[in-house]
């Protein structure tokens, strides 16, 4: 269904910023905005001499290359590019500006640029939607999908098992069900905290992140089970799936394909290709939030603290703080907050003025917040309400082709984040 973009913003003005990991709030009076326009895209024009060569050797044309400045940024509005019943994923299409977008009831849609939707895939024979914590929850392509059309789903079954499925193109560009293989399947305890975000790293590994079952949190200090963890897949092997040599747990002590371990439900992470960083968002019990945020390049083997640790408080009485990896930034219930929505860092070329910016969300509290991460703390932490609304129960962020900012929620909507200049 197309849809007529809606664009909802206002200028930037008083801020609230987040003390990290504190719970307390300070006003700032002054937006985080360069006060100096930055540089926009670079204009290369040609010039060619119309005089006669002096020789039969054709010199190069003379380039002129000048810069345009941006405008200064005044705010940021969202603009809804599509309609999709339950979308928890969105992408875009190597070398396109049409999007692929994740229906949780079990469909693969394309959007293109007008909004149209139209059907890539339909698994919903396959998926159990039960609740919001299951159906249809990951996807990644491969990071050579333009030449292989590879491409990587993640899915609960009517029977509550979790699935990992390799899927490739049909001859119509299209995916194609009878393709599938499966690489990795395996029983959750209930129908909560499945987690599910697939990403290809820099690396050329797959990740895919997983919770502890809901169930008594049984599994989350235990790295011998996949639950509870972050796994890491070599899928370009001639098995399923191979182990990648370096993984922490390959010589024992856990299970090989795990590299990170003691998270609650992490059902959105992404990992920043500049710096490679992995930022998860782990979802709190009752009463604290976190996202949590390791070098790509540590070697793995961490253990985020979940079920001793909520944030950075003991839940279980008398735990040790020391023995876990605490969380770059925390945030309480209070005030309406219940569930953290992993999001991405912002590399796009809109606004240049916030490359390198996390941006994240809470289900119930409708916000989306930003964070700079400098030396391992989290810096100008900024809140968005003020000028983007509530924009809902937000289900996933990702980039767009042209590494724009977008965004899903729960009741439909697929946005992009959009500065407002003057």
């Amino acid at each position: 269904m197309a849809s007529r973009p809606r664009l909802i913003g206002a200028a930037l003005g008083s801020l609230i910023v987040l003390g990290a990991c504190s719970g307390t709030e300070t006003s700032q009076t002054s937006p985080p905005i360069a006060t100096t326009a930055p540089t926009a895209t670079t204009v290369v024009t040609t010039t060619t001499s119309s005089a006669v060569p002096q020789s039969t050797t054709t010199a190069p044309p003379a380039t002129t290359t000048t810069t345009a400045p941006l405008a200064p940024l005044i705010g940021l509005e969202i603009e809804q590019i599509a309609e999709v019943h339950r979308p928890v994923v969105a992408l875009p299409l190597p070398g396109e500006t049409s999007l692929l977008v994740v229906d949780q009831q079990g469909v693969i849609v394309m959007v293109s640029d007008d909004g149209t939707v139209s059907e890539f895939l339909d698994l919903t024979d396959r998926v159990g939607a039960n609740g919001i914590e299951q159906g249809l929850l990951g996807l990644a392509l491969h990071p050579e999908f333009s030449n292989n059309g590879r491409f990587f789903v993640y899915y609960t079954a009517p029977d509550n098992d979790s699935h990992l499925v390799e899927f490739g193109l049909g001859s119509d560009g299209l995916g194609d069900r009878d393709s599938g293989r499966e690489l990795l399947a395996f029983e959750q305890p209930t129908d909560r905290h499945n987690a599910g975000t697939l990403v290809f790293g820099p690396d050329g590994y797959l990740w895919l992140s997983l919770g502890e079952g809901g169930a008594a949190s049984d599994n989350a200090q235990n790295p011998e089970t996949l639950l509870s963890s972050l796994l890491r897949l070599d899928v370009d092997g001639d098995e399923p799936y191979e182990v990648p040599p370096d993984n922490p747990f390959v010589a024992g002590g856990g299970a090989p394909e795990v590299w990170a371990y003691g998270f609650r439900n992490p059902w959105k992470f992404s990992i920043d290709p500049v710096d490679r960083m992995i930022y998860i968002g782990d979802v709190g019990h009752s009463e604290w939030e976190e996202i949590d945020v390791v070098s790509m390049d540590t070697g793995g083997g961490s253990n985020f603290g979940w079920l001793p640790m909520e944030g950075t408080h003991c839940f279980i009485s008398g735990c040790d703080p020391s023995l876990y990896a605490a969380p770059v930034l925390e945030y309480s219930h209070e005030g309406g907050n219940c569930s953290v929505t992993g999001g991405v860092v912002y590399r796009g070329q809109a606004i240049p003025e916030f490359d390198g910016h996390y941006f994240y969300a809470d289900w119930c509290g409708g916000w989306i917040r930003s964070f700079k991460l400098v030396d391992g703390a989290a810096t100008e932490m900024t809140d968005w309400s003020e000028q983007l609304g509530n924009v809902g129960q937000v289900t996933s962020f990702g980039p767009d082709a042209n590494g724009e900012l977008l965004f899903t929620t729960w009741d439909g909507g697929v946005f992009r984040i959009v500065p407002i200049r003057g």
